[in-house]
């Protein structure tokens, strides 16, 4: 891959995970709730998972979806479905965690990692991610760069927003900042499913 082509690569990489979406959206509500440290499980796990869709797009499951678009709707409305689910637990949430046996816990690694399969946002991205960047001359080679550019900048970026969440859990240990705020992200979490449904 030539190295303007990488670079357009990393800078796709890094906006598509740095921006607003399902799991930053996640990440930031996780860091105000439950604080950076309990939050690594979950940032480690969109990680994994979404290297795991990367890699299977890239190997041929993008092309089933296209064969039987019923699979695709399938997947969508299963997402949809989880992705209301998630907001409805995020608006509802109503007391900081400080991690001694509250029935309210973060995402754990598998939870978060399995959550890629169903987040309309990660699909997006990582379908088109290996449309524009593989090459059909290399296409394995071409493939695992892609899968090597969104590991070496999906951490960092999302972790971002688990870093801003746990800065903000001071001021928001007011129960009503708390309560609003749990409500704005739930709504906002809710809203990503916008793209989905156009």
């Amino acid at each position: 891959m030539p190295s303007e082509a990488f670079l357009a690569l990393l800078v796709y990489a890094f906006v598509t995970s740095v921006t607003p979406g399902p799991n930053n959206f996640m990440l930031l509500a996780s860091g105000v709730n439950f604080g950076f440290q309990r939050t690594v499980p979950h940032m480690l796990g969109i990680g994994a998972g979404f290297l795991v869709l990367l890699l299977a797009i890239g190997l041929g499951l993008g092309a089933l979806l296209s064969t039987y678009p019923a699979l695709h709707l399938a997947l969508k409305i299963a997402g949809g479905a989880y992705l209301l689910y998630l907001a409805w637990r995020i608006a509802m949430s109503r007391s900081l965690s400080d991690g001694k046996g509250e029935k309210a816990r973060p995402m754990s690694f598998l939870e978060a990692a399995a959550f890629q399969w169903v987040n309309p946002k990660a699909w997006m991205i990582a379908l088109t991610g290996m449309a524009v960047y593989t090459q059909p001359e290399a296409p394995l080679s071409s493939m695992l760069i892609v899968a090597f550019a969104f590991a070496a900048v999906n951490l960092p970026s999302v972790s971002t927003w688990a870093a801003f969440g746990s800065a903000m859990r001071g001021f928001l240990a007011d129960p009503a900042c708390l309560k609003w705020f749990n409500i704005g992200m739930g709504l906002l979490l809710a809203v990503t499913l916008w793209p989905m449904l156009s």
